[in-house]
């Protein structure tokens, strides 16, 4: 019988969907790593994938329906149409909503690893001014040096804000949703801890280096005294000599 073949096929599509919708769209996902949901981001773009190709077999079963509708009884027509526009529209709305959710875990994903982007550069940012630090360590030199070097560590610590605030944002996004914050939230921290370690040891290396300097330039000015005495006494003595003068008859600090 026709009708009983065509009701087959559209009991056998009802079920496909329903249990797409059980295993995609009504179970709660968690993701607490990024394993999870880059696993369940491939799940749902297969899951979108198999939708999409059932549209011939819904295509098939529509043209079916129509087809028999047309030759059959005014009878058998009603329950059989109900039916078919039921399947349409259970069809077209576990489209739209794997396609909503598949877009969503892909924003997310893609949050993610923006997230992590901002985390590595702003650690290769304190990676170099451990090295800058560890370059300053036990700087020699004149004041004009270690004032260069004093430069070059206050230009490397005045970085712009504009990563971090990625950050928080990016984070709040996706620990706002439940996802990966745990994760989220130890990275943060570990950051942080990091940022603040590196800051302080900088802190303290800029007023090292600042006294550095201020001891250079009172050496550079108390040798610069001591020369220019020198350069006098031997103005004096170069003139003792051009008189021919008797070294007992001098000062005792000339002679």
């Amino acid at each position: 019988d026709k009708t009983v073949s065509l009701r087959k096929d559209l009991s056998e599509m009802h079920e496909w969907i329903t249990q797409a919708e059980e295993e995609y769209l009504q179970r709660d996902f968690e993701y607490k790593t990024p394993d999870e949901l880059q696993k369940a981001v491939e799940e749902l773009k297969r899951a979108k994938e198999e939708a999409i190709q059932k549209e011939v077999k819904v295509k098939l079963i529509t043209d079916s329906v129509n087809n028999f509708i047309a030759k059959a009884p005014p009878a058998a027509h009603e329950a059989l149409k109900k039916e078919l526009d039921v399947l349409i529209t259970s069809y077209q709305r576990l489209c739209s909503r794997l396609n909503g959710k598949c877009k969503t875990l892909e924003e997310v994903w893609a949050c993610w690893r923006e997230l992590l982007s901002y985390l590595d550069a702003e650690n290769k940012w304190l990676n170099e001014i451990e090295l800058k630090l560890k370059a300053t360590e036990n700087i020699q030199g004149g004041a004009e040096e270690i004032s260069e070097s004093l430069d070059s560590l206050e230009r490397l610590m005045r970085h712009p804000e504009d990563n971090r605030n990625q950050i928080r944002e990016l984070a709040q996004t996706l620990t706002d949703g439940g996802i990966l914050d745990e994760l989220i939230n130890e990275k943060l921290e570990n950051f942080s801890l990091r940022k603040r370690k590196v800051e302080l040891f900088a802190c303290l290396r800029q007023k090292s280096l600042e006294q550095s300097i201020q001891s250079a330039q009172e050496t550079d000015k108390t040798l610069r005294l001591i020369q220019e005495s020198l350069a006098v006494i031997d103005k004096q003595l170069t003139a003792y000599i051009a008189d021919r003068a008797d070294a007992a008859q001098l000062p005792q600090e000339a002679q």
